[in-house]
């Protein structure tokens, strides 16, 4: 429910900043997005003139932002696709197929590569 009510209050500032006083609302469209919560259904507003473009789970949208990252960062830790599959299914109840985690993980490689070559914290030694 809260992120349906952000998105229409995207909607309704978009609205205010558009500088128009009528209000052009057209229902809303369903989609389910992976979270890293799970699946969740959202209700997504829409206006009539397809000019309205939200930022929270953008058009075409498929995961919630976090969701990437939480891939990324079990793969860059070594972590195998299978490993991320099952760890997925486990900790979020969210099954995913290996495609989609290899797809995640290809459009982002650049950051992941960044990551693992990211300078250490120095460490103290042992008295």
């Amino acid at each position: 429910m809260l992120a349906e009510r952000m998105l229409t209050a995207e909607l309704t500032h978009h609205f205010a900043t558009e500088g128009d006083a009528k209000y052009h609302r057209n229902g809303k469209s369903r989609k389910t997005v992976l979270a890293p919560g799970g699946e969740l259904e959202l209700e997504s507003p829409r206006d009539r003139h397809s000019s309205f473009e939200p930022k929270l789970v953008a058009k075409h949208q498929r995961r919630m932002p976090g969701f990437d990252e939480h891939v990324i960062g079990m793969y860059a830790r070594g972590m195998t696709v299978g490993e991320i599959q099952a760890h997925l299914l486990e900790l979020y109840g969210t099954e995913v197929s290996p495609d989609l985690i290899s797809t995640i993980t290809c459009e982002l490689m650049e950051e992941v590569t960044q990551w693992q070559l990211r300078p250490l914290e120095a460490r103290r030694a042992l008295p």
